[in-house]
């Protein structure tokens, strides 16, 4: 008999000040979840994933949270959502959606959705949890790389299909992130750039990539620069810096190299990458 829990948890003492955390067991306050979407991303109905899938997922051991201001417990301001992934025998958490009504960013709640997720997925026994983004967002890999300590082994090029015509689409490559989940948030300042610089700006527009070859293998670090704000770029010049870091990144990781940091120097961030083993 499978166990049907009429009453998720709630999670005071791991929630930032003016929100509580909890488990979502409540059918409508699955449905409420879809609204988070929309307020984080714009997302189309298409794109949302709806409430009957978290509800299922609650009880076939998904983790499902929501974030609630504390004298306004029915209306979710954040979300995470992730499930059991199985592959080779190996048995680790996949994390599909985190998001937070941009009223409420800089607040914490994305760090403390995080964190309760992964104290959730180790009471489940497992160690290891996974989740994309798109490398083209720097505030999410300030989150991912800087805040939380995780890193990215893995390039996803034309990962999901976002529009309806192929040939026209915006690329949507993603990095898939590793985080062992043995370490919590891990919040640090962001480095300076340090390392042998594998792509630079020239203007607003991505320079020509360094060669993956020869100084670039030996080095130990390598940067990568990104624009701090892509979305005010030309879709132009948006899709060269998605074609010359998918090229940077995705080569580099095959080498050998992970990305594990965001660094900042005044208005420019750079991707730092390090060999491994």
């Amino acid at each position: 008999m499978i166990r049907v829990p009429l009453e998720g948890r709630a999670f005071p003492e791991w929630s930032p000040p003016g929100f509580v955390i909890r488990e979502v067991m409540d059918p409508w306050a699955f449905r409420a979840l879809e609204g988070v979407q929309v307020a984080a991303w714009g997302y189309a109905d298409r794109e949302v994933t709806p409430g009957t899938l978290f509800r299922i997922s609650s009880v076939t051991g998904g983790i499902v949270l929501g974030a609630y201001p504390v004298d306004q417990q029915e209306r979710p301001v954040g979300l995470a959502f992730g499930f059991p992934a199985l592959r080779d025998g190996v048995v680790w958490h996949h994390s599909h959606l985190l998001a937070v009504d941009p009223a409420c960013r800089g607040s914490g709640l994305a760090v403390a959705l995080k964190d309760v997720q992964r104290r959730l997925a180790l009471e489940q026994g497992v160690t290891r949890m996974t989740w994309t983004f798109d490398p083209l967002v720097t505030r999410n890999a300030r989150l991912n790389l800087g805040k939380l300590g995780a890193a990215a082994r893995t390039y996803l090029p034309d990962w999901y299909a976002l529009e309806e015509d192929r040939a026209g689409a915006f690329p949507a490559d993603r990095l898939l992130i590793e985080w062992d989940l043995a370490r919590g948030p891990v919040e640090r300042v962001a480095p300076r750039p340090e390392g042998l610089r594998v792509l630079e700006a020239q203007g607003d527009a991505p320079g020509v990539p360094l060669s993956l070859e020869g100084e670039a293998l030996l080095a130990p670090t390598l940067l990568a620069e990104v624009p701090l704000r892509v979305d005010a770029l030309p879709e132009a010049v948006r899709r060269a810096w998605r074609l010359a870091l998918r090229e940077v990144l995705g080569g580099a990781l095959a080498r050998g190299f992970a990305v594990v940091d965001l660094a900042r120097e005044g208005e420019r961030a750079f991707y730092v990458l390090r060999r491994e083993g």
